[in-house]
This record gives C-alpha cells, structure tokens and sequence, in this order.
C-alpha cells in the first residue's frame, strides 16, 4: 500500500497547522516535517515548538525528518514534542546504530536517510533496527528540485535488499515526487511517497493524492 507523506517544507509557513489539517482531509497518510539547521544543510526551517504546536492541530503520524548536524542532541526533545518517527542521515550520525536505538528507547520509530551519493551498504548493519529507510532523490536542503534519475535504480535496489531482509521496513522517497514522475517510484519499489510543491500547490489536493498512489 503506498502511502502519502505531504512535505511540510512548501507549506504556508505562517498557516502551517491549516496546511496541515487541509492534508488530513484530504487524505494523507502522515506528514513530513523537514528539521534544517543551517549547517548540515544551507537552510533554516522550524524545530521542535513548531512540532509541538503542529502536534494540537491534527492527529496524522508525524515523520520528522532530521537534515541537522549532531543529532543525537535533540532527538529526545523531537520525541517529547510529537515526533511518531525520527529520520536521521546517516551522513551526520558518528555512530549509527546507538543513534537509531536511542529514537526507539524513546518511543518513536526509527528512520535513516542516504544521501543521492551515499551507498546502500552504509545501511546494510542496521536493517535490523530501523522502521523506514529514506532514499533521498534529490541533494538535501531546498524544495520544488528535479530527480536525480541515477536515484530510482538506488531505490530499486534498496527494495530488494529490504526485501531479502525479511523485515516489513518502509521504503520512502523525497524529491521530484509528482505526476509525471511518481510511476518510476512506484515501479522501483517505493512505498511512502514524500511530495511538497506538487501537492501544496494541487488545486486538488485529494485527487492529486490518488494520482500518486495510483488510484
């Protein structure tokens, strides 16, 4: 089942909480929230207040994305404000695996990103404690950016490893998710589809939601 995960990042900054309750109704799965901090990449966008403030104006699964240096500082703080699932990069995580142990200690599922660049391999020891593994499809830090296209075969390819583990990990994808390109995600695997600027700007959003699931 494909899931739709609206990126908060090319929402209504100063309507989040309305943006974010017109995707509960129409349809979306959860919504992704993009945490930047200037230095792991270039942008700024909100921290944990604005999660929990967001956190009273709709029920939907929190996917609390993470493209921040140091994580392991703040991930009990996204946790207390409502995170249901923390997504680190792997790229700013020294030690991996205590990191991913620490989000589930603190009651949040477990994701992990890669970079475009990144190699599969450096998930390979971890698959047995993660929820969600996030193939980035785009270089982190801005919305509305193309697809990179080397990203679907990556994303076919961590499919397969996914599956060969036997484990029920979610396969999510965030960049370039829209009309014309969602069949390639679809086909390759995917099953969380991360979409901001296509969706934020739908005339509708719940039809544009059925088209990325396929429906």
């Amino acid at each position: 089942m494909i899931k739709i995960s609206p990126s908060m990042l090319s929402s209504n900054f100063c309507a989040m909480g309305a943006d974010a309750k017109k995707m509960e109704i129409a349809g979306a799965d959860m919504l992704h929230l993009d945490i930047m901090d200037g230095t792991y990449v270039p942008k700024i966008t909100f921290g944990s207040d604005i999660i929990a403030a967001l956190r009273k104006e709709t029920g939907l699964f929190f996917d609390v994305h993470l493209m921040i240096q140091h994580p392991e500082n703040h991930i009990a703080d996204f946790a207390k404000a409502g995170a249901d699932l923390i997504t680190v990069h792997a790229e700013a995580a020294g030690h991996l695996q205590r990191l991913v142990c620490a989000i589930k200690e603190l009651g949040c599922k477990a994701g992990v990103a890669l970079n475009p660049a990144t190699p599969l391999d450096t998930v390979k020891w971890v698959l047995d404690d993660i929820d969600l593994l996030l193939i980035m499809t785009v270089n982190p830090g801005y919305g509305g950016q193309k697809l990179i296209p080397q990203t679907i075969r990556k994303t076919a390819e961590a499919y397969e490893m996914i599956k060969a583990s036997g484990r029920d990990i979610m396969l999510e994808v965030d960049g370039g998710v829209n009309d014309k390109t969602v069949h390639m995600f679809r086909e390759a695997g995917a099953n969380v589809l991360v979409s901001g600027s296509y969706l934020f700007a739908a005339e509708d959003p719940k039809a544009a939601m059925k088209l990325l699931r396929g429906e």
